[in-house]
């Protein structure tokens, strides 16, 4: 089959490689309809992850078509269309028992490696390098889908794909963003990031309760879809002293909530872009902590903290002084896909969200490597590339 592989720092090339098949009981075999590029595998082509090898086949955001299933597998059929989350699932440890998925304890068949860098392992990833389980990515025309009965969702009819493929991964990543704020009616809450996650993120505060929701980022595309589908007030860190701009928009009170849907390599102004590029560059820090220092020095006293955009190990200059003296509640993790696809498909069904909007280029999957440069490099007005690999 065709699949889009990793070949090194901005390496990406079309491959011929073996066909997935039936491993385990629980598994299944899923023909790839779409498959979207995500914010978090520019950290892969950037060679900020590290354990990927040459040859990996990366994506993690996609739905398809059942075409096999293993023995163990009860809840699905040759023939349906389902969406699966990017972050694999046992289903029997405490974990995942309890709804936390992306702690799973035995869905990374490596946990050594993270538990040398975190202490301990969290649950295996699709295309995601080999710390996370070293599974096959989604931009292919098949994929194997371990735990399905845990990780694969019929999608309900009427649903187009194109709105469905966003509840793999940015619609639930965006709406458990909104979540972990323990948003309250009348609240105020900031989106650092306007990309896909942001966008979910936004339209999640709503839906919980929020009043208010102002949004952040320098590309007028994507503050004009803020503006336009999340019914977000919209500011231009390029343009604004964001702190100052926040204070007066409160009426000096700060955000009750603050969300940093941007994660390891956020982008900044003035000496703070260039010290941390210049640290990350000579991997003195791995990870550039702009939006999260932002996020925590704007956020109001007593307020919530929450994190989705993926950070991989060390910051430099972070604030624990404003987070503890102003008695913050910071919260975060990867994302908990199965505990909330099954809902997030309903609101769709239900017309409550369309994500549909965030897909601004469907391509082939011959065409990733050029779909990866203009995602990355933002042009035409890219929001999110979906890959259709079966066409």
């Amino acid at each position: 089959m065709k699949a889009l592989c990793w070949n090194g720092i901005n390496d990406l090339k079309v491959e011929r490689v073996p066909d997935p098949y039936i491993l385990n009981e629980g598994d299944a075999v899923v023909r790839l309809t779409m498959s979207s590029v995500c914010g978090s595998d520019l950290h892969l082509l950037d060679g900020y992850v590290p354990t990927m090898k040459a040859g990996d086949i990366i994506g993690h955001e996609f739905m398809g078509e059942v075409i096999e299933v293993g023995p163990g597998v009860k809840k699905l059929k040759r023939g349906d269309r389902v969406v699966v989350g990017s972050v694999l699932g046992c289903g029997s440890c405490e974990f995942c028992q309890s709804d936390q998925w992306s702690l799973c304890d035995n869905s990374n068949p490596n946990p050594e490696i993270l538990e040398k860098a975190y202490g301990y392992a969290g649950a295996g990833i699709f295309g995601y390098s080999h710390a996370f389980g070293g599974y096959a990515g989604s931009h292919a025309e098949y994929i194997r889908v371990p735990y399905a009965d845990h990780g694969a969702f019929k999608v309900p009819e009427g649903v187009k794909d194109e709105a469905a493929v966003f509840t793999s991964d940015a619609f639930p990543t965006g709406y458990m963003a909104a979540d972990m704020c323990g948003i309250e009616r009348g609240d105020t809450v900031v989106v650092w990031g306007a990309g896909g996650v942001g966008q979910m993120a936004m339209q999640s505060a709503y839906l919980l309760g929020a009043e208010r929701v102002i949004a952040i980022d320098r590309y007028g595309d994507r503050l004009a879809k803020a503006k336009q589908y999340a019914k977000a007030e919209v500011l231009n860190y390029e343009e604004v002293d964001i702190l100052e701009a926040l204070k007066e928009m409160t009426g000096g009170r700060g955000p009750d909530r603050c969300i940093d849907a941007v994660g390891m390599e956020a982008h900044t102004t003035g000496m703070e872009q260039y010290y941390d590029k210049a640290k990350q560059t000579l991997r003195l820090q791995t990870d550039r902590p702009a939006v999260l220092r932002q996020a925590i020095m704007a956020c109001r006293k007593g307020g919530t903290v929450s994190i989705v955009g993926v950070y991989g190990g060390l910051l430099d200059k972070f604030p624990m002084g404003a987070a503890m003296n102003k008695a913050l509640t910071l919260r975060m993790g990867q994302m908990f896909a199965q505990k909330y696809i099954p809902k997030l498909l309903e609101r769709v069904a239900a017309g409550e969200v369309d994500p549909s909007y965030m897909l601004t280029h469907k391509w082939t999957l011959d065409q990733g490597p050029e779909g990866y440069r203009m995602f990355k490099e933002k042009t035409d007005n890219c929001m999110r590339v979906v890959f259709t690999p079966s066409q």
